[in-house]
């Protein structure tokens, strides 16, 4: 991992870390850029965009009816949840070269291995998690990205993708874009057992902070009047009114002219940080993060929370 430069936080205006990623070369720096992103700029944000991205993909059948055979999304849907999230986390916070990131890599494709998944649907999740937080930051964010850190945030992912073994990787992120809008063109589709992902998924997050505190139709209501209507056609979902799209968007736009006018965040926050992840009280090795069907050797102990500032 290559080490953020060290900074100097005071008098630092919200402009901060714009003006720091300016100052880098997506080509070559965009891990870090895509670091300060997530960890500074728009930590809830991308997180709720990448959460919607894996969500999204269970309405593709060949995915959503695998997780749910697999029982894990609809059985231990918390722990399932924490383990992707922790997995993508400890990439983003320690880098693809570290041990940890190493560690974590190797986890995901140890749970893909055991599955005859189709690089068609790789290249799709890992498009969704390249293209919805771009569409997210250009509705909901308190600004929008700029060229270089769409390119950087591309950059990221197809590296990623890379090291997971995935093939015919799109090289930008206009072709993400479309790859992913074809795709879901083509292969959106209803399925009862994507349908209970989706469910359990919904009910999951009426649990977190603060969403909680609200009546579960309500929270479930919100999501959906978020959602698009082929993603709602793909689980017979009704398809929300204008009003109501109006009144959920106008939410998260209300927040975004709040987050506008607050400072810079001086420290990261990860994503491992976040009260929504719940399994591990005691700490987590990354190493034994997920699941090992078939078998999967438990490899020796690598990052646990308490080595992890």
């Amino acid at each position: 991992m290559n080490a953020m430069p060290s900074q100097n936080t005071a008098n630092m205006d919200r402009q901060h870390w714009s003006r720091r990623i300016s100052q880098l070369d997506p080509a070559r720096d965009y891990h870090e850029i895509y670091r300060i992103l997530a960890a500074h700029e728009f930590p809830w944000d991308i997180n709720q965009s990448l959460s919607f991205a894996l969500y999204r993909t269970y309405a593709v059948p060949s995915i959503g009816r695998l997780l749910f055979e697999t029982g894990e999304f609809t059985q231990r849907t918390q722990k399932r949840y924490d383990d992707t999230t922790l997995i993508l986390d400890a990439v983003l916070e320690h880098g693809l070269a570290s041990p940890v990131g190493r560690a974590a890599v190797r986890r995901m494709n140890q749970m893909h291995g055991a599955y005859d998944i189709s690089n068609d649907d790789k290249l799709y999740v890992l498009s969704a998690f390249v293209v919805m937080p771009i569409r997210w930051l250009d509705t909901y964010g308190w600004r929008r990205l700029t060229e270089a850190e769409r390119v950087a945030s591309a950059n990221y992912y197809v590296e990623l993708g890379r090291h997971m073994g995935i093939k015919d990787i799109p090289r930008t992120h206009q072709e993400f874009g479309a790859f992913l809008d074809q795709f879901e063109h083509e292969r959106f589709g209803f399925d009862e057992g994507a349908l209970a992902v989706s469910e359990a998924t919904l009910r999951l997050m009426a649990t977190f902070p603060p969403s909680r505190f609200a009546p579960r139709a309500a929270v479930n209501w919100f999501a959906k009047a978020l959602m698009d209507d082929p993603l709602l056609d793909a689980f017979h979902y009704r398809r929300p009114s204008r009003w109501e799209r109006g009144l959920a968007g106008g939410a998260l736009r209300l927040r975004a002219s709040v987050v506008r006018l607050l400072p810079p965040r001086k420290e990261p926050f990860y994503a491992r940080q976040r009260s929504s992840i719940r399994s591990y009280p005691h700490g987590y090795d990354v190493a034994r993060l997920g699941t090992f069907p078939g078998g999967c050797p438990v490899p020796r102990a690598v990052g646990h929370r308490a080595d992890i500032p």
